[in-house]
């Protein structure tokens, strides 16, 4: 039997990231994986593929709408290649899951491919090709999380799809009915938008991605309006039902009225729920909460000492980035370090286009707690690089503490907003004030010039380009 010091269940970037930790501390560590792939719902079904098509989508909408006022003329009528499109994307993942194979292999941790299955605290059955135990002093549970469906909704995988088969479509939606305005909804929702397809947002809330500050939900609803997505806030969706190559989705209004919408696909994204099936936990002694979630302590540590559990699979966002900063933290403690991780500086990024990105607190939870704030609010369009860009939607806002200044909450909707983020954390964690970041010098012409308007705005409703 083989002994390993830590044992990874779950090859995703919360996965393969605490392996490489655990290797680099000098423990010796073996990486559990089901499927055939390392990498996980992100790098096959999900993060980087969703990208790969939000990128080529993006390229052909550039080409058909604003080539001509760039003053490049192109002759002929401008195709789209689906065939090719989707290849590209599969070419990205394979790419990348060859990378993370390197990684393991270069920090020699040992990957088993099969179902991992706990027999006791201490002993893990792997079955794949052949059935093998083996022994870990410690284990990191990184199984993620998986689609969530309607509990009267029968998935078919063909026109009654997840996000998983709307990245592998052979063919564009001709109406492609939405249910869900989260993140995987906006995103794909779009991609299929741009090259051609009529897309319908239904969403159960009053607003659509409604964890985020209201402000950029109503911003993004409004460029998206504008691009030809049709919403329907305020709806309860009652029956998904296909008969043919049409899909039939029934729901109430806010009214109480019955409405109907007919498509030709019907993408499910009303979540994601933590998947821990064929784990065997009770065998392990690991508690799991009633959301399905394993019931961890501030260490990640599960109801056994011994065990840890990160990333989807536990409490908290269910993000890539928050999944590696967890592995990293499980890695360390088990290896007798103390890191810490702020859950709060975590980002939250929409890839949509004009991509969406907050940290900290939004208006609606400052208010909630009775918190005494300021904000500050600059415009794209205000922005010499944003115009020489044709890139004018969408702001940064900066909240900040009435009385201290420090800076509790940055939302930002707009070109590039996804990298603009990393600017905003690293304030935030070394607790700048709105001041601190008025008074950085930014490069003009740059986006990221808004952040420090913002900032000028919320110090002293300052704001010089206003």
């Amino acid at each position: 039997m083989s002994s390993f010091d830590v044992a990874v269940i779950g090859s995703g970037p919360g996965g393969y990231v605490a392996a490489i930790r655990c290797a680099q501390l000098g423990l010796s560590t073996a990486l559990i994986e089901k499927y055939d792939t390392l990498g996980g719902t992100c790098l096959n079904v999900g993060c980087i593929p969703s990208k790969s098509l939000l990128d080529s989508s993006h390229h052909y909408e550039e080409s058909i709408k604003n080539f001509a006022t760039h003053g490049i003329d192109v002759e002929g009528e401008i195709k789209i290649n689906f065939g090719q499109m989707m290849k590209r994307k599969s070419e990205v993942i394979e790419q990348t899951t060859k990378g993370i194979d390197y990684l393991m292999d270069k920090n020699k941790i040992t990957v088993f491919h099969g179902l991992g299955k706990f027999v006791d605290a201490t002993h893990i059955e792997v079955a794949g090709k052949k059935k093998q135990t083996i022994e870990a002093k410690h284990s990191i549970i990184a199984t993620g999380s998986k689609p969530a469906v309607l509990p009267f909704v029968t998935l078919d995988k063909e026109r009654i799809i997840t996000s998983t088969e709307a990245l592998s479509l052979t063919e564009i939606p001709k109406h492609l009915v939405v249910i869900g305005g989260g993140v995987i909804g906006l995103e794909l929702g779009q991609v299929y938008r741009r090259l051609g397809a009529e897309v319908s947002v239904v969403e159960y809330a009053d607003r659509i991605t409604p964890i985020m500050d209201s402000s950029l939900s109503k911003e993004l609803m409004k460029v998206m309006k504008k691009q030809g997505v049709k919403f329907y806030l305020s709806h309860q969706v009652s029956g998904v039902k296909r008969k043919g190559d049409e899909v039939t989705i029934t729901a109430k209004d806010k009214k109480g009225q019955d409405v109907r919408f007919t498509g030709d696909y019907c993408l499910m994204s009303v979540g994601r729920k933590p998947f821990t099936e064929g784990l065997a936990l009770k065998a392990a002694g690991v508690v799991v909460n009633e959301r399905g979630q394993v019931e961890v302590n501030k260490q990640l540590q599960t109801s056994v000492s011994n065990i840890f559990a990160i990333g989807d699979v536990v409490r908290g966002a269910m993000l890539a980035h928050k999944a590696e900063e967890e592995g990293v933290m499980a890695a360390e403690i088990i290896a007798g370090q103390q890191p810490h991780i702020d859950h709060n500086l975590i980002p939250n990024v929409i890839y949509t286009w004009p991509e969406v990105a907050a940290v900290g607190k939004t208006e609606e939870e400052l208010k909630a707690a009775g918190v005494g704030y300021k904000a500050g609010q600059f415009s794209m369009r205000a922005l010499g690089r944003a115009r020489a860009s044709m890139d004018t939607d969408g702001f940064v806002k900066i909240l900040a503490d009435a009385k201290t200044d420090e800076v509790l909450g940055i939302h930002i909707i707009g070109a590039r907003a996804a990298d603009l983020i990393a600017q905003a954390v690293t304030a935030m964690e070394f607790r700048a004030s709105a001041e601190d970041i008025a008074r950085m010098s930014h490069a003009h012409p740059t986006y990221a010039e808004a952040m420090k308007e913002a900032a000028l705005a919320a110090t002293e409703n300052r704001a010089l380009h206003v």
